[in-house]
């Protein structure tokens, strides 16, 4: 059997590079630790989330506070985030943008489940469609970019009405009631129409629909959530109602509400748990 040929030894320069960069990855790693535990946590409980010795953690986590990433609590002796590591986190989230969030999550639904998806934020006058991404066999809808939805008779206006607690959107349903036909009243609860619609959501955390909005057109939508844990938008699929299955556990529902949950993330939701 052949051996191997002996590799040449690192020379000092190099050594000092892979030293530097594992040293980095340990620092990001223990600084990353202590922002997944809530952004304090005692040496021990830190050392235990990124599995090394609280004598190497105390190490780094001694270099991170002369940089001013990291404090410690004089009383309890935790650490915590310092003032730079919060400057970093604003400058984060400044710009956290949910369209660019969504957009690689319109792209994997688009080719996972071949259906029409798009986001949707909040406009002056209601759930307005800002990016749209369509299948090579698309579903004809009258909706675009820019078209604004419906907040009762839509998916993407209901999720929308069921988790986000603000007073315009429950105005905006409140009016879309009083101007919506009998017929279409009629298929809401009669002593609690908007209340019924908002439990719904909240219980299942997506919203679905069926011939409801557009006739012959079923749709799930799944929010969005920023890093404060507001609903900063909404995630939407839609397609023929024939040959798509809009039950809320179905595998498109919970394609979609998958996506939405990684969005969120990238938005910093949940340090990175989903929603």
């Amino acid at each position: 059997m052949t051996q191997a040929p002996e590799l040449p030894p690192l020379s000092p320069a190099t050594r000092e590079r892979r030293q530097r960069v594992q040293s980095a990855e340990t620092g990001m790693a223990v600084l990353k630790g202590l922002a997944h535990l809530g952004g304090r946590s005692s040496l021990t409980a830190l050392s235990a989330h990124v599995a090394e010795s609280p004598a190497k953690v105390h190490r780094y986590l001694a270099s991170l506070m002369e940089e001013g990433l990291v404090l410690q609590d004089a009383v309890s002796q935790h650490y915590y985030l310092g003032t730079e590591a919060i400057q970093i986190g604003l400058a984060a989230m400044r710009q956290a943008d949910p369209i660019r969030a969504a957009e690689p999550c319109l792209v994997r639904l688009r080719e996972s489940l071949e259906v029409t998806c798009f986001v949707a934020v909040m406009g002056n006058k209601g759930p307005t469609i800002v990016r749209f991404e369509e299948p090579g066999l698309p579903v004809t809808v009258n909706v675009r970019a820019g078209s604004v939805m419906s907040m009762l008779w839509s998916a993407t206006g209901r999720a929308f009405l069921g988790l986000l607690d603000e007073s315009r959107v429950l105005a905006l349903a409140e009016q879309e009631l009083a101007e919506s036909p009998e017929d279409m009243r009629a298929t809401l609860d009669a002593k609690d129409p908007i209340g019924q619609l908002r439990r719904e959501v909240q219980e299942a955390r997506c919203a679905s629909v069926k011939d409801t909005y557009l006739r012959g057109i079923s749709a799930v939508a799944a929010p969005v959530y920023d890093y404060a844990g507001r609903v900063c938008a909404v995630l939407t699929a839609l397609g023929a109602t024939g040959g798509f299955d809009p039950a809320i556990d179905g595998p498109i529902a919970t394609a979609v509400r998958q996506e939405a949950r990684a969005a969120s993330a990238i938005l910093g939701h949940g340090n990175g748990r989903g929603a």
